[in-house]
């Protein structure tokens, strides 16, 4: 065998470990080395530089590359398949190499196969070692590592596409040619990681919304709306069950609670009358003022919030108070308060001329701002008649409008499992006898000015009191 064949055998099985199948594409480094272990096994070179015996291939065709020729430049040009010719040295075509180097090359060719197992020493050339290596193909190991070519590993012979050259991870080539499966397969754990997020937003979202129903709802959990502002109610009438808040006191035949219940009505008092009771309101209230969020006037008894404490309205400003309130501003407050008078004794079919005006009637303004006093502190739930003993008959005249002039501020009457509602609106007028039996409440207002009139009757004429008029 000469120094060609030698050569031509050790770089095949040089490419085979570097994963460069053919010889020609190994690089220069590797294939100097290659030859200078030829030389130094004392290969016998045959004239001209030929190797005895046949000079084809397995398929013939006088070249070793598939009936190409080799490539121009290559060390290997015009030499024929590698190892796979039979000569004088090498009859059984095994392609023996000389000396320790010698690997039998029937990998690459054809030929007998010889047993499998451990490569065995062939005695065919005298002084020279022929390893005969097992016929089976190499095939790629499962996983390569991304540092080096891939290992190889004997396995049975099926049939392979051989594809593209593999792409460095996180290239964007590697990304493209990623089959389609891998995509498959990425995306329920994408998915997986996805929805935890998405659960929680969707909590979060079910949670503002609850709170935000509550917050339109009530802070008590208002599941009825008696008087919605957008409505104009002619006379709206509940009848309730007495307590027995009245046993406790004197009562007068033909006026003392036997029907109880709640009324609202939009056809009493007109908005521009209740324009004109604001203005008064809001002129008494220019004089002073609660540093919380409450403040009063009684245009009855004068008494009037500032700061935190209350002063008599006519004492405090004497003479000066027919400067701020006119005889009409009066008259048109005694009015208002007789028409309501009305509307209560035909709902509750008691005599007009029996109800008599009691203490505290008065404006109140309620805004937003933090409480100071416990005078201040309006949202706590009580009884009027637990309260005031004097109080029969409740009544309220809102002067402005929900949602228009303020938010929150909404009257709750508050029942066992059901509350309602009343929203104030300009000219609407809320009333209902004082017991227990119409427990109620305000809501906080949150931002705005509420304003209203509460006007209370008795039936004891010892606890009447006149309308207001200058002395």
């Amino acid at each position: 065998m000469n120094e060609p064949h030698c050569q031509l055998g050790l770089f095949r099985i040089a490419g085979v470990l570097t994963g460069r199948l053919r010889p020609h594409s190994l690089p220069q480094g590797l294939r100097a080395p290659l030859s200078t272990m030829c030389q130094r096994s004392g290969v016998a070179q045959t004239p001209g530089g030929a190797a005895p015996g046949r000079r084809h291939g397995p398929r013939g065709g006088g070249t070793g590359w598939g009936g190409r020729a080799a490539p121009r430049g290559s060390e290997l040009r015009g030499f024929q398949e590698g190892g796979a010719g039979r000569g004088a040295e090498d009859p059984g075509g095994a392609g023996c190499l000389p000396g320790s180097a010698a690997l039998g090359l029937r990998l690459l060719g054809s030929g007998r196969q010889p047993r499998r197992g451990r490569p065995s020493v062939s005695p065919r050339v005298p002084g020279r070692a022929c390893l005969a290596l097992p016929l089976a193909p190499l095939v790629p190991a499962p996983a390569a590592p991304a540092f080096g070519p891939a290992p190889w590993r004997a396995g049975p012979m099926a049939p392979q596409r051989r594809g593209a050259p593999k792409a460095p991870e996180g290239s964007g080539t590697a990304e493209r040619r990623r089959p389609s499966s891998v995509k498959s397969a990425r995306a329920p754990r994408e998915v997986r990681r996805r929805w935890p997020r998405a659960a929680a937003l969707g909590a979060g979202a079910a949670l503002a919304a609850l709170l935000l129903w509550g917050g339109l709802a009530g802070e008590d959990g208002v599941t009825e709306v008696l008087a919605h502002r957008g409505e104009v109610l002619p006379g709206r009438f509940i009848e309730v069950p007495c307590s027995e808040d009245y046993n406790s006191h004197r009562r007068f035949e033909g006026c003392s609670p036997i029907k109880c219940g709640r009324g609202i009505t939009d056809a009493v008092i007109t908005r521009d009358e209740a324009r004109r009771v604001r203005s008064i309101a809001e002129k008494g209230l220019s004089l002073g003022g609660s540093d919380g969020g409450a403040s009063i006037l009684d245009l009855h008894s004068g008494a009037l919030s500032v700061g935190k404490h209350f002063v008599n309205l006519y004492r405090y400003f004497g003479d000066n108070v027919e400067n701020i309130f006119s005889q009409e501003d009066f008259r048109v407050y005694r009015d208002v308060r007789q028409k309501v008078q009305l509307a209560i004794a035909q709902a509750f079919g008691i005599s007009a001329s029996s109800l008599y005006l009691t203490k505290p009637t008065f404006f109140s303004r309620i805004n937003s701002t933090e409480a100071r006093t416990a005078h201040d502190e309006y949202w706590h739930a009580h009884v009027d008649k637990v309260t005031y003993g004097s109080f029969d008959y409740t009544s309220l005249l809102y002067l402005s409008d929900y949602l228009d002039d303020f938010g929150g501020g909404r009257f709750v009457f508050m029942e066992e499992g059901a509350n309602r509602t009343v929203e104030p609106r300009a000219g609407r007028v809320s009333f209902f006898t004082s017991g227990s039996e119409n427990l109620h409440r305000v809501e906080r207002v949150r931002w705005g000015t509420r304003y209203a009139v509460t006007i209370a009757f008795t039936c004891n004429p010892d606890h009447s009191i006149a309308d207001p008029a200058f002395t």
